[in-house]
């Protein structure tokens, strides 16, 4: 924890504040400690109000929430109706709704009024082919307006939604959709990453072969029309928009209607199908947009992420709120660096949304942003993915712009959303996140499921929340999700998250708590390890693993160095001592490996727990989600060389 404040509000007229104004005819609310016990203890009435103050569209019912003894079993809003895509095409005008741009320079821009037509000619399609209410639509796009477009559709006639980045391998492609037997699949011709025009179709044979229930098949031209695929027939997407046939109904479905399919990591066997509601991720998303994060309806909002990873479905929640969205494909580093503030600063920009990872390498290659830009408009930059150290908030004021609402912010694809993060209304400490959410029970427990302050736990939500899964797909009893969460503590959702919560009333997430570290019965987060080691001159990034033994464990450490550099012994006894230094002995790893790269997701996650794996003689099942696969391969001979020494 640090004391070091990096930024204290300005303004108070905010959207948190007009909410505290609002539900102050009935209560009286003077702190955000009072307003998130309030919103605890009063959940009725809380969502209640979330769902007045942020104008959702639908029919609510006096039924708010039903409790019950068991945690997955209660219901919000269960006799409530609504349309996810009548909630983000309220609009019907000129003005920008998506602007598109990819790391080739390419850039698209799609009005609100075209939105909502493009929509309704898909919808329509979707229907002229018997496309009913939970059938499932699956695409693996490229983050463009079409797959936007496709989703809102697929969400207009309550059909069910699951996608997957377009860099997917078909391995980890199949191991989702398989399981969730879509009638039809949307996939782009080809896409770019590094400077590399990639075919996408090359994989689809074997696809449409292995998952029996695609019907239909349509192909989004990413630049052109020309298509060349044989073997299959498919509808062209250009086709489809050509029609003047819309369906323009908003047929309400439930609250608890599933919206879309999203998938656990899938480090044990094929990953697991998470099933999330309209409207419980609806409310849940405007909640964190407009109360935490201060978006409003002149906003623009940029999240660079992929359709793979559950911050694509939290931007696109954006346009309920009247906001625009900004899209962007490919490698944030082509054709250079600072290409993401390049479009920042053109766009005006007022949100800001990426990977810890990003902002890690931007300070790790000295970038220094505020001297190129003025980021005029730039008032919430949004951090996720992996905790973000104290290094790296200090490096955002210093180097990107000093007054700045740095909103780290935690969750996960679990809940489609956040536990904890940021409130424009608070001072920030480096290394902290702000707080817990509103409606979010949230706690760190120890071991024996006592609640603890600044001491290190688990991240545990006592009591339920409206995002939570409506099920797990084809999870008979419920068996699977009961295990996902409810397995450590009875009937408190238990994340896996080791964190702590400081004397700020802020949070600090250390990693994974399946990835902490015991070493010598001292168990410590990953994050705060690699905090130090990153510090070092030369090394790029690390990763540390427990590696078990006959009676005891050691910790591993791998290491990623700059080009040209190699790790000797000197370093080796630099690192070991900047570590005792920094934390304690017991932090200090028995060996130190270099590695030529670090296996990470296509989110940019590093995947600890299947480097752990590997390590320790385990197979390895999904590696296809990976970026870099081929590494695993260098961490593989030195589980050889281990063995043998």
């Amino acid at each position: 924890m640090s004391d070091k404040k990096l930024w204290s509000p300005s303004t108070t007229r905010n959207n948190i504040n007009k909410f505290t104004s609002y539900i102050n005819k009935e209560v009286n609310i003077n702190t955000y400690e009072d307003l998130h016990r309030w919103s605890i203890e009063k959940k009725e009435v809380f969502w209640d109000k979330i769902w007045q103050f942020t104008n959702i569209i639908g029919e609510k019912k006096n039924i708010i929430f039903r409790d019950s003894e068991n945690f997955i079993e209660t219901k919000f809003f269960e006799n409530s109706f609504l349309n996810y895509a009548e909630n983000c095409l309220q609009n019907n005008n000129d003005d920008d709704a998506i602007i598109f741009y990819n790391e080739q320079k390419i850039s698209k821009r799609v009005s609100w009024k075209q939105l909502r037509s493009n929509v309704f000619k898909i919808s329509h399609y979707f229907k002229s082919i018997n496309i009913k209410k939970k059938d499932r639509i699956a695409a693996v796009l490229p983050n463009m307006p079409e797959t936007v477009q496709a989703f809102l559709a697929c969400a207009q006639i309550g059909a069910v939604w699951s996608s997957c980045s377009s860099d997917f391998g078909p391995r980890a492609i199949i191991d989702r959709f398989k399981q969730i037997e879509p009638k039809i699949l949307i996939i782009t011709d080809h896409y770019f990453y590094n400077n590399k025009k990639i075919d996408t179709l090359r994989y689809i044979k074997s696809i449409v072969n292995e998952i029996s229930s695609i019907e239909n098949i349509i192909i989004v031209p990413y630049g052109d029309d020309k298509i060349l695929i044989e073997d299959f027939k498919y509808k062209n997407w250009n086709e489809i928009l050509k029609s003047k046939d819309k369906y323009e109904r908003f047929e309400k479905y439930n609250f608890n209607h599933p919206l879309y399919i999203l998938y656990s990591s899938g480090t044990t066997g094929v990953p697991k199908c998470i099933v999330h509601g309209a409207g419980g991720s609806l409310i849940q998303h405007k909640k964190e947009h407009q109360l935490h994060l201060d978006i409003t309806e002149n906003d623009k909002v940029f999240y660079f992420t992929t359709c793979g990873w559950m911050m694509w479905n939290w931007l696109v929640s954006s346009l309920a709120s009247k906001t625009a969205i900004v899209l962007y494909d490919g490698s944030p580093f082509i054709p250079n660096n600072e290409y993401l503030f390049d479009i920042v600063e053109k766009e005006k920009i007022t949100f800001f949304g990426t990977g810890a990872k990003y902002i890690d390498y931007l300070k790790q290659n000295k970038i220094i942003i505020k001297d190129k830009y003025k980021l005029s408009k730039l008032k919430t930059m949004a951090s996720t993915g992996s905790p973000l150290v104290q290094e790296s908030f200090d490096y955002v004021y210093c180097n990107i712009k000093n007054d700045l609402h740095l909103a780290s912010i935690s969750g996960g694809t679990d809940i489609v959303s956040c536990f904890v993060i940021g409130n424009p209304n608070m001072d920030i400490y480096s290394g902290e996140i702000q707080c817990a959410g509103l409606g979010m029970d949230v706690d760190i427990f120890d071991e024996k499921g006592n609640s603890i302050k600044q001491k290190k736990g688990e991240l545990v939500c006592k009591t339920p929340f409206p995002s939570k899964p409506i099920y797990f797909w084809n999870d008979k009893d419920n068996k699977k999700y009961l295990d996902a969460y409810f397995k450590k503590y009875k009937n408190v959702w238990h994340h896996g998250d080791f964190c702590e919560k400081t004397e700020n009333n802020g949070f600090i997430i250390y990693g994974r708590s399946d990835a902490t570290l015991n070493a010598g019965g001292v168990r410590f987060g990953t994050a705060e390890l690699y905090r130090v080691v990153e510090n070092i001159d030369n090394i790029i990034e690390c990763v540390a693993v427990e590696h078990s033994l006959y009676n005891d464990t050691e910790v591993i450490l791998f290491i990623k160095m700059q080009p040209q550099f190699n790790l000797n012994e000197d370093l080796i006894k630099f690192i070991k001592f900047e570590i005792k230094s920094n934390l304690s002995p017991k932090h200090v790893p028995r060996r130190i490996f270099q590695v030529k790269d670090i296996p990470k997701t296509k989110s940019g996650k590093i995947v600890e727990l299947t480097i752990k794996k590997i390590i320790n003689g385990l197979d390895v099942r999904s590696k296809n989600t990976l970026a870099n696969p081929d590494c695993l391969k260098e961490f593989e001979n030195i589980y050889k060389e281990i063995k043998i020494n």
